[in-house]
């Protein structure tokens, strides 16, 4: 039998729904809870990645799913801003220090 306390919401099942019929048994949630993990767990996520710690202990020790670690940081590499380009190979390099300790160094003799 239909519930009595749902809002019809056309014509036909408010005539689906006769007057005398018992209340419904559904619970609903007046203001349900957002889905996902709360930003603060992101974030320790992705600090304890950049400490060094692997996704699956980080999983564990926050109780949340290894795969879902990895996509936070993933997300939280995509927003990092581009690094700038690293300047030219030099084209000289000074090898002057090296051949001035290998000048100076003293050898003892075997002969």
């Amino acid at each position: 039998m239909p519930c009595s306390n749902l809002a019809p919401t056309n014509a036909y099942n408010a005539a689906a729904i006769p007057p005398e019929a018992p209340p419904c048994q559904r619970i609903s949630t007046p203001e349900p809870k957002p889905l996902g993990y709360p930003e603060e767990t992101r974030r320790e996520a992705v600090r304890l990645y950049l400490e060094g710690t692997n996704f699956r202990r980080i999983g564990r020790v926050l109780g949340v799913n290894h795969q879902s670690v990895v996509n936070w940081v993933n997300a939280y590499h995509a927003g990092l801003p581009t690094a700038a380009q690293s300047p030219a190979a030099p084209e000289t390099l000074e090898m002057d220090e090296l051949f001035t300790f290998i000048g100076s160094k003293k050898r003892r003799r075997t002969s």
